[in-house]
């Protein structure tokens, strides 16, 4: 707790906390097709459990203030993930309710294949400090963010080039589904 501290306090987190080595596994079919591996991001472990105490805090100011949409049911405590079935009942609610009142009803349908590569840091940021987030914690994301770099691990002790990371959320980590919902809360 004290690191975290300090880190927050300072606005500062250290150098190889932002490095991720990436790891791709396997999720089966050909395996000379990129789309067939997931990736995976490995970073320090003390960051990660600083992700969790930030995570606590910003899951408890967006509770607090009701900050995230209503019909948002991905990434949350308490609404099912499991194939997004609390979501898909609410959508069908929905419709057999506007059946029922003989109501228009319309559907926007969304794909977000990669979309948490595609998150600009700018953008994110400004959403991120608009939820009422302590200014001090949205310091913390932004010096995260920048200069995050990341390489790809291959078989054993085999790394590509380190390149920066420009853009995206963190995925597989502790953060960056939050970060993701707080970039498409207001869609």
């Amino acid at each position: 707790m004290r690191l975290l501290d300090i880190s927050i306090n300072s606005g500062t987190i250290l150098r190889d906390w932002k490095k991720a080595i990436i790891i791709p596994i396997h999720k089966g079919g050909d395996c000379w097709v990129v789309k067939n591996y997931r990736l995976v991001s490995l970073t320090s472990v003390v960051h990660k459990q600083m992700e969790h105490v930030i995570a606590g805090y910003i899951r408890q100011v967006w509770e607090d203030r009701d900050w995230l949409y209503v019909g948002q049911h991905g990434f949350r405590p308490g609404y099912s993930c499991n194939s997004c079935k609390s979501q898909i009942i609410t959508v069908c609610q929905d419709i057999s309710d506007s059946l029922d009142e003989a109501t228009r009803q319309d559907a926007i349908i969304i794909d977000f294949l990669k979309a948490f590569d595609l998150v600009p840091h700018d953008r994110l940021l400004k959403k991120i400090a608009a939820s009422c987030v302590d200014s001090g914690v949205v310091i913390w994301i932004r010096e995260f963010l920048i200069d995050h770099s990341q390489r790809v691990r291959v078989g054993e002790g085999h790394y590509s080039e380190e390149v920066r990371v420009t853009s995206g959320v963190p995925q597989r980590s502790v953060l960056g589904p939050l970060w993701f919902l707080a970039y498409v809360n207001d869609i």
